[in-house]
């Protein structure tokens, strides 16, 4: 198998330069067509608004070496040959007339994540300036049909040189260099033109980055009669803030729309052409269960980023597990936000789908970072649009647009599960548990079931892994104590016990839990016994016996959502052996 793959084209994993991804031979998505249904579309400003990682990088890196005309024959003889059997040469030559035809700025945002607003800045003023210093050459052979002024402006922002005030008019400044050097309108691409400002806001210098971009935006795509048209890409559509002030030409294409779906992130005939292409489509199955769900417009997609990093594991293993691959490109702040505000609602909603279910919210498309919290559908729309809900279906009620949102898939749940637990961690890292060691010490059951059930009510569960979160959510608990360790799920006589817990000191106390699920509360009672019995029938003390332990407390607690059992029993080891049983 391995030797096989050696034979196909790399998996462009972080490619995200389509000239390099062509030239060095990557697998490619072909997603051209992109292109056509741009100029077929005519918008003059065009907002892209999909999650991170669905391709929107790569698609306006196509997009330069499609449009830009370097004002090189050989460059642009280069940049034409890029795009040899891809399918917009087979559009016609409506479409392939445009290539090389513009002057283009392809400018990325994604460096503006900073710590402060001044170091966010001086990054947007470096990463414009080397757009500026890029069309260095252009600018000098066309420098006479330039002011002085002009001329100037730009070789400051080029040499980085400009102060604030200038780079806020920069792109402007750019367009009119450009035509007035070239005679040719200027296409302005800007990518993740949200990600400052998220940034910004989780930083608390949400207004200053605000009204920079608001600056920036403004002279260069209001009003510049020298811009041929320009597409810009995020997560999120900012307007509340007056971002895009009286762009009525503004194209707002969200995951919502019909429009383009197909172009950002994988179809599923594309992700089976690829599986078959590497031989692996035996694993589609588990394919489609971590990375698909997502629906864009009617387009039923995968995630781009997770599928490329999936199959690069099944090069070196067909049977690799899958992994929650999206969960390392972002701090996924969002959800920890959810989950950190959390009321008794928005814990139930959560529980509801982490167990599968739907929710419906109202559509509000204008929603931003600072509007996180004026009330729960707004975090829920945000959720939506980066990606960590999909739609199911939607409706028409009282004037206003409804989504029926579920969990995209099983990777998206588990960054809900795994925040869901850091949450819980840091909560009761910060609760006095003396009650309940307490209660273990002097086998009060009964106390013991108290404690769990108030901390059940009041943290979030997951039941589709039931088993696994009860035993995390113990052991958590348990791991509080100061004078006990916690080991879990040891090989111990005929098989595992799921905790003990024990004293530093073999004179000290050790204590066995055994943890069961009930499929109805009805059963708890019951499962708790089983689960006690268990601790017997498997002989699960034989460790604590043979380490040297003389006095063995014995728990089984069995759960149903949030309520809880506890029974208890204790073996004294020594010349006269005691048990007893509550």
């Amino acid at each position: 198998m391995k030797g096989d793959w050696m034979m196909k084209r790399p998996l462009p994993i972080g490619i995200e330069n389509f000239e390099r991804l062509i030239l060095d031979g990557y697998y490619y998505v072909d997603k051209t067509l992109f292109i056509k249904e741009l100029l077929d579309l005519k918008g003059s400003v065009n907002l892209f608004l999909r999650p991170r990682r669905f391709g929107k990088t790569l698609s306006l890196s196509m997009l330069r070496y499609f449009f830009e005309d370097t004002f090189d024959e050989g460059a642009n003889a280069r940049n034409k040959a890029l795009f040899k059997d891809l399918n917009i040469m087979d559009a016609g030559e409506a479409y392939t007339c445009q290539m090389g035809a513009y002057p283009v700025v392809n400018l990325t945002l994604k460096s503006a994540k900073q710590e402060n607003y001044e170091t966010a800045c001086y990054m947007l003023q470096i990463s414009i300036a080397r757009e500026f210093e890029r069309h260095r050459g252009i600018v000098e052979r066309g420098k006479e049909r330039l002011s002085a002024k002009e001329y100037e402006q730009y070789v400051n922002i080029a040499e980085e040189r400009a102060g604030e005030k200038e780079i806020r008019d920069s792109l402007r400044l750019f367009c009119q260099c450009m035509y007035k050097a070239t005679g040719k309108n200027t296409v302005i691409l800007i990518d993740e033109y949200d990600v400052p400002l998220e940034n910004a806001y989780f930083r608390g210098f949400y207004r200053e980055m605000v009204d920079f971009i608001r600056a920036l935006f403004e002279s260069a795509l209001k009003t510049n009669d020298y811009l041929q048209f320009a597409a810009i890409t995020g997560c999120l559509r900012i307007s509340k803030e007056s971002i895009f002030t009286g762009l009525n030409h503004l194209n707002i294409v969200s995951v919502l729309d019909k429009r383009y779906s197909e172009h950002f992130g994988f179809t599923e005939p594309e992700v089976l052409r690829m599986m078959e292409y590497y031989g692996v489509e035996s694993r589609f199955d588990t394919m489609k269960e971590w990375y698909d769900g997502y629906l864009f417009g009617t387009s039923e997609v995968y995630n781009p980023w997770s599928v490329i990093k999936y199959m690069y594991d099944l090069y070196a293993d067909e049977g690799a597990f899958p992994r929650p691959y999206w969960i390392n490109t972002s701090s996924n702040d969002i959800v920890k936000e959810l989950v950190d505000r959390a009321d008794r609602e928005t814990k139930r909603q959560i529980e509801q789908l982490l167990g599968g279910g739907t929710l419906d919210i109202q559509v509000h498309e204008e929603v931003t970072y600072g509007d996180m919290h004026d009330k729960g559908e707004n975090l829920w729309n945000i959720l939506y649009f980066t990606g960590y809900l999909t739609k199911e279906s939607e409706y028409f009620k009282e004037s206003s647009i409804y989504l029926r949102v579920r969990i995209p898939n099983a990777e998206v749940k588990s960054i809900y599960q795994t925040t869901v637990l850091g949450w819980f961690r840091k909560k009761i890292e910060k609760q006095d548990f003396h009650d309940l060691y307490r209660a273990m010490e002097e086998g009060d059951a009964e106390k013991m079931g108290e404690v769990l059930n108030e901390q059940l009510f009041s943290t979030i569960s997951f039941y589709d892994s039931a088993e696994n979160f009860y035993h995390g959510f113990l052991t958590g608990i348990l791991s509080q104590s100061e004078d006990y360790l916690v080991k879990s799920n040891r090989e111990s006589g005929n098989g595992r016990s799921d905790i003990m817990v024990k004293s530093p000191s073999l004179r000290g106390r050790s204590f066995i839990l055994e943890v069961k699920v009930s499929d109805c509360i009805d059963d708890l009672e019951e499962d708790a016994k089983k689960a006690l019995q268990q601790i017997y029938d498997k002989k699960y003390m034989e460790e604590l016996r043979a380490e040297g332990y003389r006095k063995m407390d014995c728990y089984g607690v069995a759960f149903y959502r949030k309520d809880c059992e506890v029974k208890y029993s204790w073996r004294q080891e020594n010349k006269d052996c005691k048990e007893e049983t509550r």
